[in-house]
């Protein structure tokens, strides 16, 4: 982690009709590190998530104002939204394989941008696999269907598949929500090790994986951002009452 920003978030305010999901959230997220971002229910995490890469626009009814800025350039002004996914790429709850093999679901996001040759192909999808600590498990058997992976597996999948493109920031939302403890286990581990490469922000329910995995941690209550600090202080002496109340389990 350096203290460059990566991200910038300025005075986000997101409703979807009359429900405000964010309100005037203001935040840095730093090149190459793990921002985690932990709230109950409807306290807008995946709203802010779903507002950075603007997959947001695909849902009716929404309103936006406020900025997000990439690089210092904002997304929202005359941004190429395909390249802006390009950049920022996400993985959701629920694992979301293709109807394919497993080499060809790491292959299929970069060959709907150029041709990819076959000895390129290989190279990728070892070196993607290997960084979703997937490839042990499953490179005696790369031509085999996707389907037939665990649902943890599959999960890891879905992070090779977005590696593929070449992601400067990664997006992940519950990625772990439904997987078993030792998926779990490799899954974070592939987090922490991607921040090498890559921005992580990783929104998630779980206050000690929260713990566990983030540099920063940022904390939304009802759309709003309580607190933001280093994880070890906002697990051991947060600045604002209402967060030592939720990660010390008294609501939430």
């Amino acid at each position: 982690m350096n203290d460059v920003s990566k991200i910038s978030v300025k005075d986000l305010n997101v409703s979807f009709g009359d429900t405000q999901a964010l309100k005037n959230v203001s935040l840095e997220i730093k090149s190459n590190e793990v921002l985690t971002i932990i709230g109950p229910a409807n306290s807008g995490k995946s709203s802010l998530l779903l507002s950075i890469n603007r997959m947001i626009d695909r849902i009716e009814n929404v309103s936006l104002n406020g900025s997000i800025l990439i690089d210092g350039c904002n997304v929202y002004a005359g941004q190429n939204v395909e390249n802006l996914r390009r950049r920022v790429g996400m993985v959701f709850a629920l694992p979301i394989s293709l109807p394919m093999s497993i080499r060809d679901n790491v292959l299929f996001g970069i060959r709907m941008l150029r041709h990819v040759a076959r000895h390129d192909g290989d190279v990728l999808v070892e070196k993607t696999l290997r960084a979703a600590f997937l490839w042990d498990e499953v490179k005696d058997r790369l031509n085999s269907h996707a389907f037939n992976l665990s649902g943890g597996q599959q999960q890891r999948l879905c992070i090779a598949r977005t590696l593929a493109v070449g992601p400067e920031i990664i997006l992940f939302d519950e990625p772990c929500s439904g997987l078993d403890p030792i998926s779990t286990g490799k899954v974070e581990e592939a987090i922490r090790l991607l921040a090498h490469e890559q921005t992580i922000v990783l929104v998630t329910n779980n206050t000690k994986q929260a713990a566990r995995v983030g540099d920063r941690t940022a904390f939304l209550l009802m759309g709003e951002l309580v607190e933001i600090d280093e994880t070890h202080k906002i697990f051991t002496s947060p600045a604002n009452s209402r967060t030592e109340e939720y990660v010390t389990g008294r609501f939430g």
